[in-house]
């Protein structure tokens, strides 16, 4: 899944229907301007790609001074931006929000990511679809800037089998169907006990997510996994109730993947601001 153009330009739409009022009513239409934008606090820029695309397409001049997924301190430069002050003034926030959102999710996964592999080399983080609905695209992508696994972009990416599928079909049936759709699509399983996770493995589960399992719990299914010789080529995931304060709690020895929902539901916006130094 990718952004589009017409997506983007459809965020500059929302905003300005009727076209920036205040803009027009100050600011003569031949009049230019230069200005940057800088962080504001530390941590993982991601969405200069797209700021800049919405710069440019407006008819400004744009530099982009440090790449998305860098780690930036403080009062960096981000791009340089000149051209029509209007529309300098048009694109502001929406270039800033986008930034803001996408670099929050990048610098909370790179924390995630950094905290999980302190503990356990061989696992990594992932998302959700927790996603806001027009922004998964952005979402997604800041979450492997941030060094982070997207997993499943829609429901048609991948068969996942949840709670609620489990309740109007057994376990066992549903894992057969899943593996007799294709042999290139992986059959992934929820499943919340010890005894579920075996029965899922003996039935061919490809991966295994452990939800809302606790830590003790989840050491357990795979010390019986490895006991009864079905580790090999299974994946294990855990997510529920896991938070950054908690997460390297999750990330025990024969764990592959641990998601997290709130890299996206919950984002902490980072703060990025524009200042135009120069009207002409």
């Amino acid at each position: 899944m990718v952004t589009t153009p017409e997506i983007l330009l459809s965020f500059i739409a929302e905003d300005s229907p009727f076209g920036d009022v205040t803009s027009n009513l100050l600011i003569p239409p031949d009049a230019s301007c230069t200005g940057v934008i800088r962080s504001r606090e530390a941590g993982v820029i991601a969405g200069l790609g797209e700021a800049a695309f919405l710069f440019t397409h407006f008819g400004a001049q744009v530099v982009q001074a440090v790449d998305d997924g860098e780690q930036v301190s403080s009062e960096t430069v981000l791009l340089r931006i000149s051209g029509p002050a209007r529309a300098v003034l048009l694109v502001e926030r929406t270039a800033l929000n986008i930034i803001g959102r996408m670099s929050g999710i990048a610098t909370m996964t790179r924390k995630a990511a950094s905290l999980i592999s302190s503990k356990n080399s061989s696992c990594r983080v992932a998302a959700t679809r927790k996603t806001a609905p027009g922004l998964r695209g952005l979402d997604k992508k800041a979450v492997q800037l941030g060094g982070g696994d997207p997993h499943r972009f829609t429901l048609s990416d991948g068969i996942l089998i949840k709670d609620n599928h489990l309740a109007l079909v057994s376990l066992e049936e549903a894992i057969r169907k899943g593996k007799s759709l294709s042999f290139t699509r992986k059959v992934e399983v929820e499943v919340e006990s010890l005894s579920d996770a075996i029965t899922a493995a003996r039935a061919g589960a490809d991966i295994l997510l452990l939800d809302n399992m606790t830590p003790d719990e989840i050491s357990r299914v795979v010390t019986l996994l490895e006991k009864e010789e079905m580790r090999a080529g299974l994946i294990i995931e855990v997510s529920g109730g896991i938070t950054l304060e908690n997460i390297s709690d999750y990330a025990v020895p024969g764990v592959d993947v641990i998601s997290l929902g709130s890299l996206t539901h919950s984002v902490v916006n980072f703060d990025v601001g524009l200042d135009i130094d120069n009207l002409s």
